[in-house]
């Protein structure tokens, strides 16, 4: 039987073996809890623990102590957004800005701060597929209490204009909130700046196993963002993300981190020279791109076949490839992509798109094969 070839990543990558090695090992062997190290085995796993803490700090260029664990970047990512309802409550900056074109687990925790009394705007999204960074400047009131925004858009694959926004906010007091799940550990240059306040990232997304995500904060002024947690009852995580900590999860992420440290470049380029094959297939089959090829990710591309919706594609590719409508999250819902719309696309467009998806573990696709499936598609045979 033949296996298709895997052009999700955006969905999930695989995992490192190395990473799976070490989630085993601590699954297996090393089993302590970190929160009793009165005995070796709960040394050694606290010791573990604190070593992944500043190896997945690295890639966004913080320390150890800014790091908070969660149960992946959705978790993160409602952390950052109604942790800070009592703030706003407290100080009278019921304000929040956003973008349209952000993950739903962004959008949702939003929504939610609307139903509790704060005010809400989306900042549109242009045809390249970033926010427009001038309305930003536009929306900014006194009493913004946060600015979320994401880095990399999880179904284009188009980063955003992040040191625009640090720009615009250089001297302003609201929060700053980055969702990089599908940036961090991929595209180093913005994470490192310092006006960035909280940044959400996902271990799934960078060859870690699932259920494994942090929130990285920076102090300003010497203090952490003034958080509230969302659960209680143990107190680890700084207060923030009580619990057991799952440290088979946490030493595997921070073996992911520590890779994507050290083989950023060549993995970079491992999928460049895939998305020239991509690009050549995509150009014979008269594909359009969705979203300005000059600012996307070398792995990703979401893009169009006209006359042939998304759903029938990718079942009439999958004994080929096995490739995505949409964002993983949201494919269990029948809408077309609110991302792609924002966008300002057609709905027969927007309905016709696809996203391939790749790293430098993806083997060669029969494109021949892919070709000649698409053809026979828009003959009708």
């Amino acid at each position: 039987m033949n296996i298709p070839v895997y052009l999700d990543c955006s969905a999930t990558t695989p995992v490192e073996p190395s990473a799976a090695a070490v989630a085993a090992k601590f699954t297996e062997k090393d089993y302590g809890n970190a929160a009793s190290p009165v005995h070796d085995y709960g040394l050694f796993a606290r010791t573990a623990a604190d070593h992944a803490r500043k190896l997945v700090g690295q890639p966004a260029g913080a320390g150890a102590d800014s790091v908070v664990f969660t149960g992946g970047a959705t978790e993160s990512n409602n952390l950052a957004i109604l942790g800070l309802a009592e703030e706003g409550t407290r100080t009278g900056r019921r304000h929040i800005i956003t973008t349209a074109i952000e993950h739903k687990s962004v959008l949702e925790p939003a929504a939610a701060m609307e139903r509790f009394g704060f005010r809400v705007d989306h900042l549109p999204a242009g045809a390249d597929g970033r926010f427009d960074v001038n309305r930003l400047a536009e929306l900014l009131r006194p009493d913004t209490l946060l600015v979320s925004t994401m880095h990399v858009n999880n179904e284009t694959g188009i980063i955003q204009p992040l040191k625009e926004t640090a720009e615009v906010l250089a001297g302003h007091e609201a929060y700053w909130h980055v969702d990089s799940a599908q940036g961090y550990g991929k595209e180093f240059t913005m994470l490192t700046d310092g006006r960035i306040d909280m940044i959400s990232v996902s271990g799934h997304k960078i060859y870690a196993p699932k259920g494994i995500g942090a929130l990285i904060m920076r102090r300003r002024d010497g203090r952490f963002p003034p958080l509230m947690p969302l659960m209680y009852g143990g107190g680890q995580e700084q207060g923030l993300r009580p619990g057991t900590l799952p440290v088979q999860l946490i030493a595997a992420f921070g073996e992911a981190a520590k890779l994507a440290m050290r083989d950023g470049e060549s993995r970079r380029q491992k999928c460049i020279e895939y998305r020239r094959a991509v690009l050549s297939v995509l150009g014979e089959l008269g594909a359009q791109q969705n979203g300005d090829e000059r600012l996307c990710m070398p792995h990703t591309v979401n893009f169009s076949l006209k006359g042939i919706k998304a759903e029938t594609a990718v079942r009439a590719l999958k004994s080929v490839i096995a490739v995505s409508g949409t964002s993983a999250c949201t494919s269990h819902n029948p809408m077309p992509s609110y991302v792609l719309g924002a966008m300002g696309l057609s709905a027969e467009r927007v309905e016709c798109s696809l996203r391939f998806s790749w790293c430098h573990m993806t083997p060669d696709a029969d494109w021949e094969r892919v070709k000649d499936i698409i053809r026979k598609l828009r003959s009708g045979i």
